[in-house]
């Protein structure tokens, strides 16, 4: 079976996030890691070459294929930043009515700006999926 590549790794956050050429992209994403930092109450960790994680949640598919993934995690993509809800959006209706200028996925959240959205709103997002995770799979925050 194939071993996921996007793997917790000891790589610099910071220095990742200083990288970002966008100056207003390279500032919202160290509100976003303050954010989730505040949320999730663990330091960022990078997960593969471009995604910031907090917390991990262990999966395991009905194939037998397993492995751990971040909870939550975002990345500054070129387009957009990407923000990783990995309960989806579905459960979320009236939050997901109240965010803002916003695209989704199926558990990627794309944002051009943190200004086109409301951060309250943003914030009890996060969290009430880091809840719904929590009762769902095991979870950790270190």
């Amino acid at each position: 079976m194939a071993e996921a590549k996007t793997k917790k790794n000891d790589a610099n956050v910071e220095s990742f996030i200083m990288q970002v050429e966008d100056p207003k992209k390279r500032e919202d994403s160290f509100a976003v890691i303050k954010l989730m930092q505040k949320i999730t109450g663990v330091a960022p960790k990078m997960w593969g070459g471009s995604m910031v994680g907090f917390g991990t949640y262990h999966y395991v598919y009905a194939s037998g294929h397993s492995g751990d993934w971040p909870l939550p995690g975002f990345s500054p993509r070129k387009q957009n930043l990407t923000l990783y809800m990995m309960a989806g959006f579905s459960k979320y209706e009236a939050l997901m009515d109240t965010l803002g200028k916003y695209k989704t996925g199926k558990s990627c959240l794309y944002v051009k700006r943190l200004s086109d959205i409301n951060i309250d709103v943003l914030e009890k997002l996060i969290a009430e999926s880091i809840e719904y995770m929590n009762r769902k799979y095991e979870t950790r925050f270190e």
